[in-house]
């Protein structure tokens, strides 16, 4: 219960960190807004966590998912400075669990049955209800994002990777760090908008906030999946829906489409389904090991 607590928590940081940098985003643009994320977090990670776990121990691995995430984080930013609503990228987002469960095959080495291809099949159908000419998704931005969300599931195997070597806080300290340089390489394309280098003073308020909050939220990823099952935690990665959607229409009066909730619907149908398989097969596994211990017990002398 407390893992639940922690990740459900962490999501509804992240969602409003996620509108504190989009607010801030037509003055300071993409490359700023992860330079003050990478500083800001990295700081606030290395204080929570007392300078305590921050020395990597798996260090490719770590600077491979740091590197990656930054070009998620440098797509979603750029998406929205664009104007895409915050509850559409979410929408496009609920694809990556079963972009994990696909991947997963070829870099954890798991067998996915007929079910499980069943229920990604069906989600990715909901992919392209969103996705239909017809639909506010059918935008220049939407094939950026959906790549994103690909790297975005990726560096999501490596964490689950990463968690078995090394600490929370050198997972989200790494991870910011990584931010600074991606950024200084991204200003001279993306460079403020305003032509201001220096923010006004709301502008550096939400980007203050937007870093230390972002880095709270992974600390209690962290924290939560070491409490509790992946599959346990996993249908809370839906909820930014219902917060971006939320904060999307309290801040800019952002309503989705039609196509894009009923797409979204399908995805997260499918991929809850994907978790109770996921159940399903982590019982059926520990009744035969279980059942193997016995065995064992009753034919020994």
């Amino acid at each position: 219960m407390r893992g639940i607590a922690l990740v459900a928590l962490a999501y509804l940081i992240i969602s409003a960190s996620d509108a504190a940098v989009k607010w801030a985003l037509p003055e300071v643009g993409t490359a700023m807004a992860m330079i003050w994320r990478g500083v800001i977090g990295a700081a606030c990670v290395a204080l929570m966590a007392r300078g305590r776990g921050l020395f990597p121990r798996d260090r490719r691995l770590l600077a491979a998912r740091s590197l990656l995430h930054t070009g998620v984080s440098a797509a979603w930013y750029w998406a929205w400075a664009r104007g895409v609503p915050l509850a559409d990228t979410y929408a496009v987002a609920a694809a990556a669990p079963l972009l994990m469960t696909v991947l997963a095959i070829p870099m954890l080495a798991e067998r996915v049955g007929w079910r499980r291809w069943s229920a990604t099949l069906v989600g990715f159908g909901g992919v392209l209800v969103m996705l239909q000419p017809s639909g506010d998704l059918w935008r220049v931005e939407t094939p950026v994002l959906l790549a994103a969300v690909a790297a975005m599931a990726v560096t999501r195997i490596w964490t689950r990777v990463l968690a078995r070597t090394d600490t929370p806080a050198a997972i989200a300290f790494w991870l910011m760090i990584a931010h600074v340089p991606a950024g200084l390489a991204l200003l001279p394309v993306l460079p403020p908008p305003s032509g201001a280098w220096v923010p006004s003073l709301g502008a550096t308020l939400a980007l203050a906030s937007f870093g230390a909050v972002n880095a709270l939220a992974h600390l209690l990823f962290g924290r939560a999946f070491a409490l509790a099952p992946v599959s346990v935690l996993a249908p809370f990665e839906y909820s930014p829906l219902l917060w971006g959607g939320v904060l999307g229409f309290l801040i800019w009066a952002e309503v989705p489409s039609w196509t894009t909730l009923g797409g979204a619907a399908i995805v997260v149908a499918a991929g809850l389904y994907t978790v109770h398989r996921e159940r399903v097969r982590r019982s059926q596994e520990r009744r035969a090991a279980a059942a193997a211990g016995r065995g064992a017990r009753a034919a020994a002398p």
